[in-house]
């Protein structure tokens, strides 16, 4: 979250940033919000007595506020279908791992326990089903022989906070299409060559 708040204040930015939802009171991204200008407002589930209902009102947060892209940064539920067709292609999310694989949790310690040689971060479009949707942008590391659990997934937050505004700006600027799973995207050159794909080992010289 506060990647995009950093990159939606470049006035150049072709997202605005207008509203922070927590569905946990007191989130350390409130008041990271607030600190940045940034409306806030909080929608507490454990406050509604089911999904359906705690996902009608943060619908209606939303739309009260006119917001035509949502991203999920942290949020740790799963949407129900509900929610999820009322805001299609209209509803980003960011997986740590290299989607199709390793979806759900504990994703740095099985790409390990793979001896997995790339691993990274994905931006999607969110669909009814986990850590699924047309992808946006990736972003791989190298795997070093040495790596843990925390190593690995250092670099891999780094990429994630690269990727993840970058996949905002080609969404919010239109230029993306979803044909069946697949998300074609019309990059520019110098797009392309600022975009770090893969991040090389360090040096051991």
């Amino acid at each position: 979250m506060v990647s995009l708040l950093a990159a939606a204040a470049d006035p150049a930015y072709p997202a605005e940033i207008v509203l922070v939802v927590a569905n946990v009171p007191g989130a350390p991204a409130l008041e990271r919000a607030e600190a940045a200008g940034i409306a806030t407002e909080t929608v507490a589930h454990r406050a509604f007595s089911g999904r359906q209902a705690f996902e009608e009102r943060l619908d209606a947060v939303l739309r009260e506020a006119r917001i035509e892209l949502v991203c999920l940064a942290g949020f740790m539920r799963l949407l129900t279908p509900w929610f999820v067709d009322r805001w299609r292609d209209r509803l980003l999310n960011i997986h740590p791992a290299l989607l199709p694989a390793f979806k759900g949790l504990d994703t740095h310690a099985r790409a390990l326990a793979d001896g997995c040689k790339l691993h990274g971060a994905t931006v999607h479009f969110v669909r009814s089903e986990m850590d699924a949707g047309p992808i946006v942008v990736q972003g791989a590391v190298a795997v070093l022989d040495d790596d843990t659990e925390e190593t690995l997934a250092a670099r891999v937050l780094t990429v994630e906070h690269e990727i993840y505004p970058h996949a905002l700006a080609l969404v919010a600027s239109d230029r993306t299409r979803i044909e069946g799973n697949r998300v074609m995207t019309a990059e520019t050159a110098s797009d392309a060559a600022s975009h770090r794909l893969i991040s090389p080992p360090a040096s051991n010289s």
